[in-house]
Order: C-alpha cells, then sequence, then structure tokens
C-alpha cells in the first residue's frame, strides 16, 4: 500500500522497506503505534496499524477544522475555543499518533503546522521525554519528508526545520554505540544540496536554524546544559558550517545568477542568513542581553584564524554588496559589521594592521559609490558597520592606514549628509554620533606621528548636528510631523554623544552656539513685543532655543570627558549667562503663557550645570563665576543656587499640574540636596526657610488633591519631601518645637482622614487620595531622617496616634494596590534599621511594639489579599505579587534590624512573630516557583528575607510541614542557577545555613548528651533524610556552576559546597567519578588529581578555620580545572548531571 502525500507519490529515496512501530515502546498508549515510513511501499504487518487509523479520520477532520478556525477565523471566541480544544489535542495520549496522519493525509497546510508544532513540544518536554530510538525516527522522517516535499508552504517547513533543529539540540549528547547519533548534520544536509534549488533552500535553512536553536537559551532547561552543547557544537560543526556557507556564496557569486528567479533570490537570502547566524553565535556564554549591540565584540575562536588571516573573505563580503541587488544587501553589511567586530587578539599588530586595512578600502569604496545606500536597512546598517571601526580598533591605528584622510573625508562628509537629511532614517543617527564620540575622545590619548585630522572634520560634524536641528523646528510644526524632541531618552542619547564631539575643538562650538542663540533670543524677543507676531514663528523660535538649551547643558556636562582650561570654563560662563537671561524673560511670561518643551530644556540645563560647577569638588575660582558675576552679579556659588531655588519654586508654582515638569524640577532639588556644602548653603537662603515653613497646596499645587489627578501621579510628592526633610535636618539637632512646627500640615490631613474613618458616611475617593498623599510624604521624611533623634521625634509622632489609621486603611483597600503599595512602602521604611537610626533605651519597649505593628500590618494585608482568588496573568504582580514583594521586604528590616529580642515573645506568650512568619509562609505558597524567579523585585525580596530567616530563625524552618520545606528547598535550588547575582548569592547563603543546621543536628544526635535535640530539629532531620535527591541535586548544581560556568560569586557558592559534601560524601564520590571518567582518557588522572587536592587538609567539621581552608582549595580546583578542560572538546556530560 503506497503512502499517498499531498505532493505525488511518496519517492522511495531510502533502500529497502524499513517499518519501526516505534510507539509500542513509549507507554503513548494503544494509538502509540508511530510507523515511520522510508520506504516506497508498507509491508503487510503493518497494515492492521492503518486499519487502527482509519479509526483516526473522523478526529482529523475535526482537527483540520479546528486549525482552520485557529488562524483563519476572525471572531474571537471561536478561535478562543479552537485554541482550548487544540491546548487538549496537544496534551493527549494519542497525540504522536494522530500527528503523524496529520503529517501523512491532512489537506490543509494548517494541519501539518500543527502537527510540526505539536511534536516540537513533545521532544522538548523534559519530564517523560520521548525514548531515543524514537527521536532518531522522528528526525529521519522529518528529513525524508522535507526531501520528497520541497514546495511545502514556507511556515511549514520554517515549522519543520525547527523540529528538526530542536531534536539535534537537545540529543546533542546522545550515544549510541559509541556514536554520537545527531551530530552527523552536515552529511545529513549535503544530500539537499545536491538536489533542486528548493532542495538547496532546504538544506540552507536546516543549518542556519540548527546554528540559531543552538545559541538560544531556553528556560526549561538548565543553563549549563545549554552553554555545554554549544560549547561542543561550536567546536565539532560551526566552523565547518560557516566554511561551507562562504564557500556556496563564493560558487554563487562566481556564477551569473538571475536574482529575478525568486528561488535562485531565496537561496543567496538564506545563505547569507546561514553566514550571518554562524559569525553572530554567542560564542563564549556572555550575550544574556541581545540589546547591548554597541559594546560587542564578537569572540571568534583562535581556529578560525585562518578564515579572517585569508583576506578572501572579507573581499568576499564586499564583492557581494556591490554586486547583488538592495533587498538583500543589508543581509551582507550585517556580515560585515560582525566580521569588523572580530576580536582584537585574534590577530598580532602586523595581521591586525593588514586586515584593518582590507576593511577601511571596502568601507571606501561603498562611499565612494553610495547608491545603494538610499535604501533606508542599508543605510542602516552602514552606519553600524561604521561605528564599530572606532569601537573595534584604535584611533593610532586608523590613522596609520594608507588611505586614512580620503577616508575621513569621506565618512565626514557622510555624516554631514546624514544629519542635514535629519528626516531620513532618524535611529541611524546614533551609529554615525557613536563614531564620532569615540574618535573625539580619542584625540588627547592617540600617539602616532600621522595626522588624524578630527580638528578639521569635529567642528563640521557639531555643526551640521546644531544647524540640521534647528532647521527642523520649522517644517516639524508647519507639515505637523513628529517632533523628536518629544521622545526625551532619544534626544538626551544624542546630547551624551554630542557633549563629547562638541568639545574637541570647543571655541569653534562655543562661537557657533553663540551666535545661533544671540539670533534666536533676539527674534524671539522682538516677536513677543510686536503686537502682531504670529503664533506660529514664537513657535519656530521656542523650538529652536529649545534645542539650543538642550544643546548648551550637553557640551556644559561634556567638560567632564576632556582637561578643561581657563578659557572654556569663560566659554562655558558665556554659555549659562545667556541661558540664564532666557530663563528670566520667559519666566516672567508663566502667568501669560509657557513652553513645556522648553522648560524642560532649562531643567535639563540645570542638571548639567549643578554635576559640573556646583558642589564640593568645584574650584570656586572657576572663570565661570566671574564671567556670571559680571554679567548677571552672581559672585559666588550661594548666589547661583539661590537662581536655583528661585527656578524651582516658580516651576511648582505655575507647572504643578505639569507631571514632568513637576518631578524633573523634584528631582533638580532632591540632587541639590544631598550635597554636604551645598545643603548647608540653600538653608541659608529665605526661599529655602519660605519651603520649609509653608509646604501646603495653598502655596504649592500639586501636593494638592486634585480630582481628576490619579493616585501614582504623587509619586513627586516622597521626592519633595525627602529634600525638605533633609533641608530640615540640617539644623533641627533636637528641637521638638521646629519639628511639631514643620509636621502641622500633616498631623492636619491625618486628622482629617480620623474624622473620615470615624463618621458612618465619608467620600472613599477623598479619604483615598488625601490619605495616600500623606503616606508618601511621610515616607520621603522618614527616608531622609536617617539619625537617631531627628527619626525617634518622627517615631513618636506616628506611634501610638496614627499607626491605627494605617492599618484601617489596609483592611478596607486591601484590593486597591494604588492605595496599599505607598502604605506598605510607609511601613518597610519607618522599620528599616537605616543607619542605625532605631536605637530604643534600655527601659523603651517601643522596639517590640513597633514589630507588633508590622506583624499586624503583615498579617492584615496578606490574609486579605489571599481571598482575592484567581487573578489574570497580566494583572498578578500589580494586584497581588508587588504587595506580598514589600511585606517580604518590610518583614526581612524588621528581623534584621537588631532592635527587637526575638526570644521573648515566646517566653510571654506574644503571637505578634508567629503570626507574622505563618502570613509569610501562606503567601509563599500561593506563588508558583517560576513567578519567585520571573519578577525580579519579589526575587530579591524574597530570597533576602530567607536569607535572614535561615540564619535567625532556623527553629521555625525546621519545624514547618514537609511540603513547604520542599517548596523552600526547590526555590533554593533553582535560585543558585539565577542570572541576578544578588538572588544566586543570598541563595548561597540561605542553603549554608541550612546545610550548617543539619551537619550540627546531625553531629549531636550522634554524641551522647544530656540535651535531647528538639522535637522540630528531630522532624527537620527526617525529611531529609527522606528526601536525600534534593540535597544532592543542590551538591550537582553547585560543582556544576563552579566548574563549567563562569562563576562570579566563587566565595559564596564555596561556603555551602563544604556542607553539602560532609552530608553526602558517597554520592560526592560517585558524583566525582562520573566526572572523571566523562573526560579523556589521558585527562583522566590530571582531573582525579584536581579532586584530591580539593578535600586535601579538609577535617569533617564545618569550622570556620576548615571551611577558609576549603575555599582556598577550591580557588585552586576551579584554576586547575579549567586548564585542563581548556584543550578538550569533551567536557563533562553534564546531562546526566543536570537533567
Amino acid at each position: 500500500m503506497a503512502v499517498r502525500t499531498g505532493e505525488g507519490e511518496h519517492g522511495g529515496e531510502r533502500k529497502g522497506d524499513r517499518v519501526q512501530c516505534a510507539g509500542a515502546r513509549t507507554g503513548e498508549g494503544e494509538h502509540g503505534l508511530w510507523c515511520w515510513r522510508q520506504c516506497a511501499g508498507a509491508s503487510p504487518q503493518c497494515e492492521h496499524e492503518w486499519r487502527k487509523m482509519a479509526d483516526h479520520v473522523q478526529s482529523l477532520a475535526q482537527l483540520e477544522i479546528l486549525c482552520k478556525q485557529l488562524y483563519e477565523t476572525t471572531d474571537t471566541s471561536t478561535r478562543l475555543q479552537a485554541e482550548k480544544a487544540l491546548v487538549e489535542f496537544t496534551n493527549s495520549p494519542d497525540c504522536l499518533s494522530k500527528c503523524q496522519l496529520l503529517l501523512e493525509r491532512g489537506s490543509s497546510s494548517y494541519s501539518q503546522l500543527l502537527a510540526a508544532t505539536c511534536l516540537t513540544k513533545l521532544v522538548s518536554r523534559t519530564n517523560n521525554p520521548l525514548p531515543l530510538e524514537q527521536r532518531t525516527d522522528i528526525r529521519n522522517y522529518v528529513l525524508n519528508y522535507l526531501a520528497t516535499r520541497p514546495k511545502l508552504a514556507n511556515f511549514v517547513t520554517q515549522a519543520l526545520i525547527q523540529l528538526f533543529a530542536r531534536i539535534t539540540k537537545l540529543g546533542w549528547f546522545d550515544c549510541q554505540k559509541d556514536e554520537y547519533v545527531f551530530r552527523n548534520v552536515i552529511a545529513d544536509v549535503t544530500r539537499f544540496l545536491q538536489g533542486s534549488v528548493e532542495h538547496c533552500i532546504i538544506g540552507v535553512m536546516i543549518l542556519s536554524q540548527l546554528t540559531n536553536e543552538i545559541n538560544q537559551a531556553d528556560t526549561t532547561h538548565p543553563l549549563t546544559k545549554h552553554r555545554k552543547i554549544a560549547s561542543s557544537f561550536r567546536d565539532t560543526s560551526l566552523f565547518d558550517i560557516f566554511t561551507l556557507s562562504c564557500n556556496l556564496l563564493k560558487q554563487a557569486s562566481g556564477k551569473s545568477l538571475n536574482l529575478n528567479d525568486e528561488s535562485q533570490h531565496g537561496l543567496l537570502m538564506q545563505l547569507l542568513k546561514l553566514a550571518h547566524n554562524c559569525l553572530n553565535f554567542d560564542f563564549i556564554g556572555t550575550s544574556t542581553d541581545e540589546s547591548s549591540d554597541d559594546l560587542c565584540t564578537v569572540q571568534i575562536p583562535t581556529s578560525w584564524r585562518s578564515a579572517f588571516l585569508d583576506s578572501s573573505t572579507l573581499q568576499l563580503f564586499f564583492d557581494l554588496y556591490h554586486s547583488i541587488p538592495p533587498s538583500l544587501s543589508p543581509l551582507v553589511l550585517s556580515c560585515l559589521v560582525q566580521i569588523a567586530s572580530v576580536r582584537r587578539s585574534l590577530f598580532n599588530n602586523a595581521e591586525r594592521a593588514k586586515f584593518l586595512s582590507h576593511l577601511v578600502d571596502g568601507v571606501k569604496r561603498i562611499l565612494e559609490n553610495p547608491q545603494s545606500l538610499s535604501d533606508p536597512n542599508n543605510y542602516h546598517e552602514f552606519c553600524r558597520l561604521l561605528a564599530r571601526l572606532k569601537s573595534n580598533y584604535q584611533l593610532g591605528e586608523l590613522v596609520k592606514v594608507e588611505n586614512y584622510p580620503e577616508v575621513i573625508r569621506l565618512v565626514a562628509n557622510f555624516t554631514v549628509t546624514s544629519l542635514q537629511h535629519w528626516e531620513f532614517a532618524p535611529n541611524s543617527v546614533h551609529y554615525l554620533l557613536s563614531l564620532w564620540q569615540r574618535l573625539a575622545a580619542s584625540v588627547p590619548y592617540v600617539k602616532a606621528t600621522e595626522p588624524h585630522m578630527l580638528e578639521t572634520y569635529t567642528p563640521e560634524v557639531t555643526k551640521a548636528y546644531i544647524t540640521s536641528r534647528l532647521e527642523s523646528i520649522h517644517i516639524i510644526l508647519r507639515d505637523g510631523l513628529e517632533d523628536p524632541l518629544d521622545d526625551t531618552g532619544l534626544v538626551q542619547q544624542q546630547l551624551d554623544q554630542l557633549s563629547t564631539i562638541g568639545r574637541c575643538e570647543y571655541e569653534k562650538t562655543c562661537a557657533l552656539l553663540v551666535q545661533l542663540f544671540d539670533q534666536s533670543a533676539q527674534t524671539y524677543q522682538e516677536l513677543l513685543q510686536s503686537a502682531n507676531a504670529s503664533a506660529m514663528d514664537i513657535a519656530v523660535q521656542e523650538g529652536r532655543l529649545t534645542w539650543l538649551v538642550y544643546i548648551i547643558g550637553a557640551v556644559i556636562g561634556g567638560r567632564v570627558s576632556f582637561a578643561s582650561t581657563d578659557e572654556q570654563d569663560s566659554m562655558d560662563g558665556e554659555l549659562v549667562c545667556r541661558v540664564l537671561q532666557l530663563m528670566n524673560l520667559t519666566d516672567s511670561r508663566l502667568a501669560q503663557a509657557g513652553n513645556e518643551k522648553l522648560e524642560l530644556a532649562m531643567l535639563s540645563f540645570f542638571e548639567q550645570f549643578r554635576k559640573i560647577y556646583i558642589g564640593d569638588q568645584v574650584q570656586k575660582s572657576s572663570k565661570l563665576y566671574r564671567r556670571l558675576s559680571e554679567v548677571l552679579g552672581l559672585n559666588d556659588e550661594t548666589m547661583v543656587l539661590s537662581v536655583f531655588i528661585g527656578k524651582i519654586i516658580t516651576n511648582l508654582k505655575y507647572w504643578g499640574r505639569c507631571e514632568p515638569i513637576t518631578s524633573k524640577t523634584l528631582q533638580l532639588l532632591n540632587d541639590l540636596s544631598i550635597g554636604y556644602s551645598s545643603v548647608r548653603k540653600l538653608v541659608k537662603l529665605t526661599a529655602v526657610q519660605f519651603m520649609l515653613n509653608n509646604h501646603t497646596s495653598e502655596h504649592f499645587s500639586f501636593l494638592g488633591i486634585n480630582n481628576q489627578s490619579n493616585l501614582s501621579d504623587m509619586r513627586c510628592r516622597t521626592t519633595f519631601y525627602t529634600a525638605l526633610g533633609r533641608l530640615l535636618m540640617v539644623d533641627l539637632g533636637e528641637d521638638e518645637d521646629q519639628f511639631e512646627q514643620f509636621m502641622l500640615p500633616l498631623t492636619a490631613a491625618f486628622e482629617t482622614v480620623a474624622q473620615m474613618f470615624n463618621s458612618s458616611t465619608f467620600n472613599e475617593q477623598d479619604a483615598k487620595r488625601t490619605l495616600v498623599g500623606l503616606v508618601r510624604d511621610l515616607r520621603g521624611i522618614a527616608f531622609a531622617f536617617n539619625a537617631k533623634t531627628s527619626f525617634m521625634m518622627l517615631f513618636d509622632w506616628i506611634y501610638p496616634a496614627y499607626m491605627p489609621i494605617l492599618q484601617r486603611a489596609v483592611e478596607l483597600w486591601y484590593h486597591d494596590p494604588a492605595c496599599t503599595t505607598p502604605i506598605l512602602k510607609l511601613m518597610a521604611e519607618l522599620v528599616h534599621n537605616r543607619s542605625q537610626r532605631l536605637q530604643f533605651d534600655v527601659s523603651s519597649p517601643n522596639g517590640i511594639l513597633l514589630f507588633r505593628e508590622t506583624s499586624k500590618m503583615i498579617t492584615t494585608y496578606g490574609n486579605r489579599i489571599l481571598t482575592l482568588g484567581e487573578v489574570p496573568k497580566d494583572q498578578v504582580y500589580g494586584l497581588k505579587l508587588k504587595g506580598i514583594s514589600i511585606c517580604f521586604s518590610m518583614l526581612k528590616a524588621a528581623l534584621s534590624g537588631n532592635y527587637v529580642n526575638f526570644g521573648v515573645f515566646r517566653l510571654y506568650g506574644d503571637d505578634a512573630l508567629d503570626n507574622a512568619l505563618q502570613t509569610f509562609i501562606k503567601l509563599l505558597l500561593s506563588i508558583p516557583h517560576s513567578d519567585l524567579l520571573d519578577y525580579p523585585k519579589l526575587s530579591q525580596s524574597y530570597y533576602s528575607l530567607l536569607e535572614v530567616l535561615t540564619q535567625d530563625h532556623m527553629n521555625f524552618i525546621a519545624s514547618l510541614e514537609p511540603h513547604v520545606i520542599m517548596y523552600i528547598l526547590s526555590s533554593i535550588s533553582e535560585g543558585l542557577t539565577a542570572l541576578d547575582t544578588m538572588v544566586c548569592t543570598g541563595c548561597c547563603s540561605s542553603l549554608d545555613h541550612i546545610v550548617t543546621f543539619l551537619f550540627k543536628q546531625l553531629s549531636r544526635s550522634t554524641k551522647k548528651r544530656t540535651t535531647p535535640i528538639s522535637q522540630e530539629s528531630d522532624r527537620f532531620l527526617h525529611i531529609m533524610q527522606q528526601h536525600p535527591e534534593m540535597i544532592q541535586q543542590m551538591l550537582s548544581t553547585v560543582l556544576n556552576i563552579i566548574i563549567f560556568e563562569d562563576c562570579r560569586n566563587q566565595w559564596s557558592m564555596s561556603r555551602p559546597l563544604l556542607g553539602l559534601i560532609l552530608l553526602n560524601e558517597k554520592y560526592f564520590a560517585d558524583l566525582r567519578n562520573s566526572i572523571v571518567n566523562s573526560q579523556p582518557p589521558e585527562k583522566q588522572q590530571a582531573m582525579h588529581l584536581c579532586f584530591e587536592n580539593l578535600m586535601e587538609g579538609i577535617e569533617r567539621n564545618l569550622l570556620t578555620k576548615n571551611r577558609d581552608r576549603f575555599t582556598q582549595n577550591l580557588s585552586v580546583f576551579r584554576r586547575e580545572v579549567n586548564d585542563s578542560m581548556k584543550n578538550s572538546t569533551y567536557g563533562v556530560n553534564s546531562n546526566d548531571m543536570m537533567s
């Protein structure tokens, strides 16, 4: 019986009839018999299988309908129902056999896609994985399926190739008869490459997808396993694949390709993608973040040297760029970007100079024939290529290139032209500015005798950037285009780059800025005085002045990068005077009208000015102050600070309803309040005294409870009160009257809320707004009061009088995070013993009373938040996890604050500690493991709390139920491999405390002592003896990280490791033997010796001296193991240990 397919008869490419009824071995149920057919006709013994499969025909038709509904319908509910049904199908026991039926008999591409994606899920699962023989069969079947159906829909081909790549990756270390089953990829693909163009495309796509798949870590498998597979693939196959792609590209460029032919065009595109994937490979396992594009150095292995020393590789890509259509050339440029970024140490000096010379020649050729750069994608990639020239090579090397003078002229002209056409590809400007920023920053350090000519070209680039931004304003306003100034992040990034470029030949930059500023300011002033000036003309001048103020702030901030001279400080003075005069003009008009963007630019300027010229490190004899004194009469820093405060108060008065200006103004005030000398000068100013005595909504509108404002918009109040708190503390001392006076508006607000709560009916929104504003204010003050005397005044003010109000609010509004988050954060701040400010007198019970309030709040909030029920995944953090995270932080701060003796609670029958800890457990068990690591703030608060609990409250942990203990141990086990070093270090510390506790209890139980071990400890020991695999798993994880990974916290890792080894000596011996045996025979002795040396001189105890000795041994062990494995392509077969 021939197997019919959608593409004609199944070709008999393989000899012999081979039918594998593999499903019989899988436990897939009675329909699990998957007959992978690789023959022209079926043998009779499998006819009965097809009869069984006939039963599925009806369900097959249903599946096809569901697939159509999923991918084609526009009705949401139908699609959701189809999705739900297909998810059930994926999880069904006979999914495997039905997937084959869908591939063999499915009439639509969608059903083939479903089959491929289901199979990918099945081969990827970590629990109950498919047996090796079956995975081999699926892999061979997929290759055969692709070979006999080269014209499948693109997305089906892609899904099947993804399936093949996944099987190959996950089975990379699988052996059968001493042969790696899944590694003969190139041999498999060669058959495709010898076929038609369609077959070639599939072959190249397989290699490309496989390279991509192996390069990407997935969350379901351990990172150690991923790195091991990636390293082995890099060492055994990647260079062959890259060489193959280059050879095929050479063949293609040698032929006269007909690129109008869609299939030949497609083949070339896939070849370029393959080459790019090879060059983009994460060779040493460092690229966890793909956004760090600019810092990239491609860590090409030394074994690839030949490809890069041979100039024909580089030449190939430059030739391809000039010979293929613009639609494909961005891919060529992407490859060139990677080649240009090859690590410097791959070459010696002479080789590097030769390589750079070829690279620069290629760039010069592109600049001389720039027609293709009119395509935005080409242009973008070419800008990236230019940026890499300087990120990877030194200016001293560039100037020695033969054609440097001509090339730097062409690059400068290209940059100037690009900047003048500001509307074309604005996202690419970053790379050009980054090139010139790096060139300008190198000027003071270049030692080469050849002229770098940057003094000629850098001012041209600066001028082009400034004038093009100014000229764009009119067109943007006239045509209603998107204003770049709206994207403050992008503007700030470009200004940071310009700050360095503009400081090169600073006299020219300043002269240009003064000339342009004077023109615009004069025109602006005339327009304001004119009765019939058009709003458009005024807006244009305001836009120009906005850019100029931003740029002046940036170039002043650039002073940090260069050794500055008196003349340059004097020039800064000229620029500052002009901005301050403009500020006086715009401030005088605020009652009638103001320009938000111009105000934001002013604040950016003030921030840069503050960093450079205000503070403890600034020389007060600076020429800038002399110029300010001559022009504006500002003789010293105190007078300049009064200008700052004047501007801050003006902004808060007139712009209180504008959140961006208010928050940036308050940030400026906050920054000023941090400096030791500046805060003391500020306090003497009458304007600051006015703020300290009148911080009410009457004078500062943003403090008002406006019905339109959102509760989260009040965040800036915390910043305001932090600054006021710092200013108040300067002269506060022990003056309680002054403190009471300062707190009057807050006292009144608390009394208002208290009255509302006492009345039977009250306006809930008003109560919420008043209370949220109040607790945000208090948190700012609590943060600023980091001295004992001032903090005790605040504590006595809030406790016991106002604590019940906060507790009541949490009871009422627990489901509204906009209310609970600020209250919980205030509480977390109050219990935080910052700078040892929480020191109560010997006779004071306040430490215990404060912890009672903390316990009460955690219990109140925790018990109520658990009644919320099911929360949608996209809202779970905001509604639930964020509050829980703050509770964890609060409990951690209270437990580790050293102002409460927790032993007295149980002694006197006080259940405050027990309640808090039990609530912690309830909250913890309501969180899935994955969420603990998915949300960084939750991770950090949980693991730091766990560290404190295991250190000081191990008896509590020991008394927990077995399932809770296993949950906590599992969370530690997962945290050990977290990317966040802080989380990983916390886990090591927690694990160390648990292991030490266990070891001590075991030691105590074997000694004949009169004091018996406690019931909790006995239970805990019993649980751990019943589940030794958990501790063993962690031992293997820690050892894996130390041996195979870039271990950034080796000291922390070493601390629990000794205890783990002493508790599991037999398991450790087995682990050691498996690691030694998995090495090549010639390295086994060396590895055995490493382990011997690790335990050299180590005793069976966990005393500090013994631990320190072990930590030293471990450092030597890690270094020796790494040296031993450097030349080995094997490494340890850690998938046995890790999976």
